[in-house]
């Protein structure tokens, strides 16, 4: 670092345990950039004055995480459409002073799923375990790429259905359908494509599912957004009946990517940093 290093970061609380300051100072590396990224841990009562010090600081931009997303948006000067409709920040972009909020979560989803798996999401049906903040961008950005047929599932069926009435306003030509959670076993066996994002299965509760491995197919492509451990008891049981699977690590890598190509108009080196945060996440105890 120098007196013109450009510096990023991450808001959240608590922060010590995230990858992101390895992936983003790795990719800068690799580019040759003069930027560094470090990880602020703010305590939500403070959260506009620590979007205040993005300008005050001349920082070109952070990453925003738990409990930080839906916080920061009343201090923000301008929130792109795609965050709105979701209703969380995950990424803000300092321009000269003026601080815009983006959310890079969906389309860094689906960056991975398509990149990973080569699925043609125009010719999907896919049903969605959850309608949380995931859930909402994911869905987003799904059927922006294309996907006809959304079942959403979720244990309170009025929340999956407030999300199907949002997205329809915006796809009106998709076929979207909300459902409980104990009626998803009935629509397993008609999709190609299941989606989980809920935290069920998250690390340390590794041996937990949200779905009865035998209503799994070999007709599925089964995707799990969470990322520790990098195989859940999902994608575990979907492996074993002959399913394809996708790991959540892609979505926070290209999320990731995206948040670096809005703070440096360049491309961010994709592999570099998934190289990183596998190294990272193989070897963590």
């Amino acid at each position: 670092m120098n007196s013109q290093t450009v510096i990023m970061g991450l808001l959240g609380h608590p922060v010590s345990h995230s990858l992101s300051p390895l992936m983003h100072n790795r990719a800068f590396d690799v580019l040759g950039l003069n930027m560094r990224y470090a990880a602020f841990d703010v305590e939500p009562a403070r959260i506009g004055e620590a979007v205040a010090s993005i300008r005050a600081l001349g920082l070109r931009g952070v990453n925003v995480t738990i409990p930080h997303k839906v916080g920061v948006m009343e201090h923000l000067d301008e929130i792109d459409e795609e965050a709105r409709f979701i209703g969380a920040v995950n990424t803000i972009v300092n321009e000269n002073g003026r601080l815009i909020g983006y959310n890079t979560d969906g389309r860094g989803y689906v960056r991975s799923l398509v990149e990973e798996t080569g699925v043609v999401l125009a010719e999907q049906s896919a049903l969605m375990l959850g309608a949380g903040g995931a859930a909402r961008g994911v869905a987003f950005a799904l059927l922006a790429s294309g996907l006809p047929k959304l079942i959403i599932a979720n244990r309170t069926r009025e929340k999956a259905d407030s999300l199907v009435r949002d997205l329809g306003r915006i796809y009106p030509q998709a076929q979207l359908t909300a459902i409980c959670t104990e009626e998803v076993d009935a629509c397993v066996a008609d999709v190609t494509l299941l989606i989980q994002t809920t935290s069920i299965g998250m690390h340390p509760h590794i041996d937990v599912s949200p779905l009865d491995a035998k209503y799994l197919h070999d007709g599925l492509l089964v995707s799990d957004l969470i990322y520790n451990p990098l195989d859940t008891k999902l994608l575990r049981d979907a492996a074993y009946v002959g399913a394809r699977t996708h790991r959540g690590v892609g979505m926070f890598i290209y999320q990731g990517a995206l948040s670096f190509e809005y703070w440096t108009k360049q491309q961010a080196p994709a592999q570099e940093m998934r190289e990183t945060v596998m190294d990272a996440l193989t070897h963590r105890k």
